[in-house]
């Protein structure tokens, strides 16, 4: 029973980054924006996080600076696409390269050094009950912000006047312009969240998953962040699920190892990621279903009239 525990605490870990990544970002193409950077704005976190924790020996700090790190990137990604209407595929995959340069540059003095770790909760007579205690009430604080964030961006999305907006702009832009909507306005403000969310995933991998700094420690996190959103149809609950289903193969292919399967290593460790294919390989195949919920607009420049 306590291994049971320990591998379902762990898929919770490994899964958390992926539900926090994804979720901002599936808030950034309901707004028709395509920010392909979600890996550059989490490694930056994830610098930015740990440098910030380590200096001031604070975990906390540093997940405020992960977040902020995440957000003034995004807002870069903002301004060339939004402001300046360049190519969203292209700028983004420029970030992502000019973030994992500068993470690898900002992050030297960093090697090695012991990184400040966020506590698990301790809720006194709800975490010693046997089984659930542990999985409910002795997680990371980060894992209950990630359920929490899930429920908000849902109920925002689907519940509120403001959240009908931010999907018609996705689905046309032109006539949310046309209605008075200030577009541009709607859409920096969710590239900004889900910078912040990409930080914020990336501050849990260098402060809570394996707290210390390791250069490209994202490990193509960013990319099934990504496929995520397209997984779930830009559906919240099913992000919620996808990150976990994720997080499971992640988990899976460790311990494979760990028990000596005679498969080689290195077959193991892609498994994450050609899980990612073949998802989204089924995924096109019913394009019905993609084209009904996907935005629009998405990745379309939009220029207002002057």
């Amino acid at each position: 029973m306590d291994i049971t525990v320990n591998i379902l605490l762990t898929i919770a870990t490994a899964a958390t980054p992926l539900l926090i990544a994804a979720i901002g970002e599936l808030v950034v193409e309901r707004s028709g924006v395509l920010n392909l950077g979600v890996e550059g704005m989490m490694i930056m976190g994830a610098v930015g996080g740990f440098g910030a924790g380590y200096l001031t020996g604070s975990p906390w700090i540093g997940l405020l600076a992960a977040v902020a790190m995440g957000a003034v990137f995004s807002l870069l990604f903002a301004v060339m696409t939004l402001s300046l209407a360049t190519n969203q595929v292209a700028t983004g995959l420029s970030l992502t390269l000019l973030g994992l340069g500068l993470s690898g540059m900002m992050g030297t003095g960093f090697v090695g050094q012991p990184g400040e770790r966020l506590p698990n909760l301790d809720i006194p007579g709800l975490t010693s009950i046997p089984v659930v205690g542990r999985l409910l009430f002795g997680q990371d604080p980060i894992f209950y912000i990630s359920i929490a964030l899930t429920a908000a961006v849902m109920w925002f999305l689907f519940k509120t006047r403001t959240g009908l907006t931010l999907r018609s702009i996705g689905d046309s832009h032109t006539s949310a312009h046309a209605l008075g909507i200030k577009v541009i306005r709607y859409r920096y403000l969710s590239v900004i969240f889900g910078g912040a969310c990409a930080g914020l995933a990336g501050g849990h991998l260098s402060l809570v998953y394996t707290p210390q700094w390791v250069e490209n420690m994202t490990a193509g996190r960013g990319w099934i962040a990504l496929a995520l959103v397209v997984f779930a149809s830009w559906r919240p609950w099913r992000v919620l699920a996808g990150a976990y289903i994720f997080g499971a193969v992640w988990i899976g292919q460790l311990h494979a190892q760990a028990f000596g399967i005679p498969v080689p290593s290195q077959l193991l460790s892609s498994l994450p990621y050609l899980a990612t294919v073949v998802v989204l390989v089924l995924i096109s195949r019913n394009k019905r279903l993609t084209m009904m919920n996907t935005p629009a607009s998405l990745g379309q420049p939009f220029v207002p009239d002057r």
